[in-house]
Formats: C-alpha cells, sequence, structure tokens
C-alpha cells in the first residue's frame, strides 16, 4: 500500500514532467553510438543537484532506463551499437531491418526492453526489503569483505585483461586515501592544498573519465564516413499479439538471467546480453536462425539489457555496492542528498526506496509509449553530425564540473581525469575498476579499521565470521578462475 500511495503522489506535473525529459534525453543518447548511458548519468547528476531528490531520481532513472533501450536502435537500424549492452542485438535486429523488417525489430526492442525493465523492478520490490533485513546484519568485517568481493568482481570482469584491470583499481583505491582519514582526521597526500582536504570530487572525475575522454577518443579515432538512417526501408510489419505470446517464453527466460547477472557485481547489459545470446542459441530448435534475424535471438538480448538495471539496483539499494558503473554514479547522487545507501536506507529513507521503485515502472510506462509511437523519428538523431555532439559534451562536461561546487579546481580535476580516460582508452585499460575503486575505498578502509578496534588490533575477524570468510574466498575464487581462463585463451591464441 506504501508503494502505491507513493506512486500516486509522483503523478504531479513536475514528477512527470522531468522523467520525460529523462526518458528523452536517454533516447537521444543510447541512440547515438559513442554516448553511452553511463557518460549521460555522469554529465547529468550535477545538474539535478538544484532539483528535489524526487525530481533528480525521476531524470536519471528516466535517462538510464531509456539510454540502455534505444541503443538497440542504432544496433538495428545501422548495425552499430548505441550502448555497450546493444552489442548482441546488432546480430539478429541488423539482419531484420536488410530483410525490410526495421519496424518489427523496433518494436520488439521496445517491448521487450520494457518487459526486461518491469519484470526486474517487481523482483526488486519482492527481495529488495527482506534483503535488506539480511544485510542489517553485517558488521564491519562483513563490510569490509562485501567490499573487497565488489572490487575482485569488476576486476575480473574486465575484458582488457586482469592485470589492466588491477592496476586501475588499485589506482582508484590510492586515489580515494587523498584528503581527511575518516578516523583519526589526519590530511593525506594533499600537498598542503585546501581543495583536496575533502578529497577529489567523485563526480567530476567520472565527468572527466566518462565524458570528456569519450569525445576526446572519438576525435582522434573518427572516421570520413556519415551514418544515416534516411534510406532505410522500416515496412509495414509491426508487433502482433499471436507473436508477442510466441516469445513470451524466451522473454521470461532472458528476464530471470538478466536480472540474476545484474544483481552480480559489476556485470552489465553488454555481459547479459552476450550471455543470454549465446545460451539461447544452445536451447534453441533453430540455432541455425540465429544471427539471420531470429526474432527470439532479437527479443532475448533487449530484455536482457534492461533487466539488468533492476538487479543492478538490487545490489546498490542492499547493499550499498555498486551493481555496475551507473549505479556507483547514483550511489555518489544518492550521498550528495545525504542518504547512504545499505541496508541502513531501508530503515531511515524508506519512502526514497519506495520512490525509486515507482519512477522505474513509471519510467518504462513513458518508454513503451514513447518508444512505440516515436521510434522512426528518433531515428533521425542518427543524422546529426559528430562535431555538434562533442561541442555539446564538451560545454556540458565544464558546466557540469563547475556546477558541483562552484570551483574551477574541479574544472581542472575533470579536465585531468578526461586526459587519463583517453589514454585509458588508448591503451585498452579499463575505466570501470578504477571508479568502483574509488567509490569502494572508503567503504573498505573504514571498516577494516572498526573491525580492527573490535578485535583489539587482531586480524583474527577475517577468519572467524562465516559471512566474511565466504566473501573473501569468493573474492579469491573470482581472481584465481579469472586468472586461468585468461591463461587458456593466451594458450589458446598462441597454438
Amino acid at each position: 500500500m506504501e508503494l502505491l500511495s507513493i506512486f500516486q503522489s509522483l503523478l504531479t506535473v513536475d514528477i512527470i514532467t522531468f522523467l520525460v525529459l529523462g526518458v528523452f534525453l536517454g533516447s537521444f543518447i543510447g541512440t547515438l553510438p559513442g554516448l553511452t548511458a553511463t557518460m549521460g548519468i555522469a554529465l547529468m547528476v550535477p545538474l539535478t543537484f538544484w532539483l528535489e531528490p524526487e525530481q533528480g531520481f525521476a531524470m536519471l532513472i528516466g535517462l538510464w532506463n531509456s539510454a540502455i533501450w534505444s541503443g538497440g536502435i542504432s544496433a538495428i537500424l545501422i548495425n552499430t551499437p548505441g550502448t555497450p549492452a546493444s552489442i548482441c542485438t546488432t546480430l539478429d535486429g541488423y539482419e531484420l531491418t536488410k530483410q525490410g523488417k526495421a519496424k518489427l525489430a523496433l518494436d520488439i526492442n521496445t517491448v521487450g526492453s520494457v518487459f526486461g525493465g518491469l519484470f526486474s523492478t517487481f523482483v526488486l520490490i519482492l527481495f529488495a526489503f527482506p534483503l535488506s533485513k539480511i544485510a542489517l546484519q553485517f558488521g564491519p568485517s562483513e563490510y569490509f569483505a562485501l567490499g573487497i568481493f565488489g572490487l575482485t568482481m569488476m576486476v575480473s570482469i574486465g575484458n582488457d585483461g586482469i592485470i589492466k584491470s588491477l592496476c586501475m583499481g588499485v589506482i582508484g583505491l590510492l586515489l580515494a586515501t587523498i584528503g581527511t582519514d575518516a578516523i583519526i582526521g589526519v590530511p593525506r597526500f594533499t600537498f598542503k592544498n585546501m581543495y583536496l582536504l575533502q578529497g577529489i570530487n567523485f563526480i567530476a572525475i567520472l565527468i572527466g573519465a566518462l565524458g570528456l575522454s569519450e569525445v576526446l577518443y572519438q576525435i582522434s579515432e573518427s572516421k570520413k564516413e556519415n551514418i544515416s538512417a534516411n534510406n532505410i526501408v522500416f515496412g509495414k510489419e509491426g508487433l502482433t499479439v499471436p507473436l508477442l505470446i510466441k516469445l513470451a517464453p524466451s522473454s521470461l527466460g532472458a528476464a530471470i538471467v538478466g536480472t540474476i547477472i545484474g544483481a552480480i557485481p559489476a556485470a552489465g547489459g553488454d555481459i547479459a546480453s552476450v550471455i543470454v545470446w549465446g545460451q539461447g542459441k544452445k536451447l534453441s530448435k533453430n540455432p541455425e536462425e540465429f544471427g539471420k534475424g531470429s526474432l527470439v535471438g532479437l527479443v532475448i538480448t533487449c530484455v536482457a539489457n534492461n533487466a539488468v538495471i533492476g538487479g543492478a539496483l538490487i545490489t546498490m539499494l542492499t547493499l550499498g555496492l555498486p551493481g555496475d558503473t551507473v549505479t556507483a554514479i547514483l550511489i555518489g547522487s544518492l550521498i550528495s542528498y545525504g542518504v547512504q545507501p545499505g541496508a541502513q536506507m531501508f530503515q531511515d529513507n524508506s519512502g526514497l526506496v519506495y520512490t525509486i521503485l515507482a519512477l522505474m515502472i513509471l519510467a518504462n510506462i513513458v518508454i513503451l509509449i514513447y518508444g512505440l509511437s516515436m521510434t522512426k523519428l528518433m531515428s533521425k538523431f542518427l543524422s546529426l553530425k559528430q562535431e555538434y555532439i562533442w561541442i555539446s559534451v564538451v560545454v556540458l562536461s565544464i558546466v557540469g564540473s563547475y556546477a558541483l561546487q562552484h570551483s574551477l579546481f574541479d574544472v581542472g580535476i575533470m579536465l585531468i581525469f578526461g586526459v587519463i580516460g583517453y589514454f585509458a582508452k588508448h591503451y585498452r585499460f579499463p575505466l570501470g575498476p578504477l571508479i568502483l575503486g574509488f567509490l569502494l575505498e572508503p567503504i573498505i578502509e573504514s571498516n577494516f579499521n572498526r573491525s580492527l578496534v573490535l578485535n583489539y588490533g587482531s586480524l583474527s575477524f577475517l577468519w572467524a565470521r562465516p559471512i566474511t570468510v565466504s566473501f573473501l574466498l569468493l573474492s579469491i575464487f573470482s581472481i584465481m578462475g579469472s586468472s586461468i581462463l585468461e591463461l587458456k585463451s593466451k594458450l589458446k591464441s598462441d597454438v
């Protein structure tokens, strides 16, 4: 009943306006190749600080869901994924476009994405509060081990080699130590700079590393090719009720898998779509159709992409641990509103939790209406010149970083990390571990220190508590398993 009352309270002109604005911005960002949901959220977060929490989160949640969904539009129409989560959408979506069935493919993308988003939201509603009660039993040692586990998951899932991922994770941890020590109040690595007493601004790092760096990288790698969807034949065949019923069993399976993958720290839509598409082909009665315009192959990737969102929110809200890079940014946004994500949030700020759940449902409803009626028009975004997009992102990066604390120092931090992010992309060093390391360092360090105090300086808490031991063992297995897989892959490539 509380969720229903909050749902009704959100049906106000201002909340709906910001939600629709977020959906529109997300559709623009997702449709254009190179502008990821992560970048969009990083750029928009500073602009929401002037809004009420409900208004700000309405925009951010609308943008997030919309960007993941609309990433499939360019994947279907021009064989270029708008976001990493839409990589596998190209395999069958573009084939349908070449067959003159672009409208059908786009309808499947919209309905599948909305179904995945709503399914994972309902799972979030069912399990978030029970899980939070379990998490309330966690002490400092459990949260320390959980932070280690979250970091190792990001490192092990990285696609650019475990050594590179480890290096970036360690750099993120070290950067987070800059500032005043939270336990004893001593300045660390500030070099007597007053701007560093509170540490490096997390959002400024995000804007530079994920926003400005992407522009610099695209400029350096740009090709003189004009991608356009003007000459595509959309066709008249759309998604019908009988076809929807036929695709329902596959969609349900993809939604379940996508939600589970989303709940794993650091896993994302790209991983979910690859796993779901690969397993779907193995289990299909007609595997030869996959990659050649299979409707099942298309719908399961679209469902899995957005199902990840609810799964990631489960981890973020109940444990205070980012399920992916976007939820890492949202944690920073919540902290800026004076709210610490985690089990305690369900006791102290349960209203905000219900608000986020209701906004997830509303966002998917808006996407369904907007997507089925405006998709063809949205394809015109693909005709925009990249130069205009680059200029817009640079301006937003500068304005957003300055708006954080009205400080040119934050603009300088953003520019520095824009350059660092560019070289990281160029030399294939993943930025995810750096961001996660920066975010998790305070959790890891503070809870490690508290555990030492509670155990009178003894490290026995590392092996004395079952949950702590479980998380630490999972962390070890995660790194070892990834190392073995990477070694096997190198040995195969050398043969």
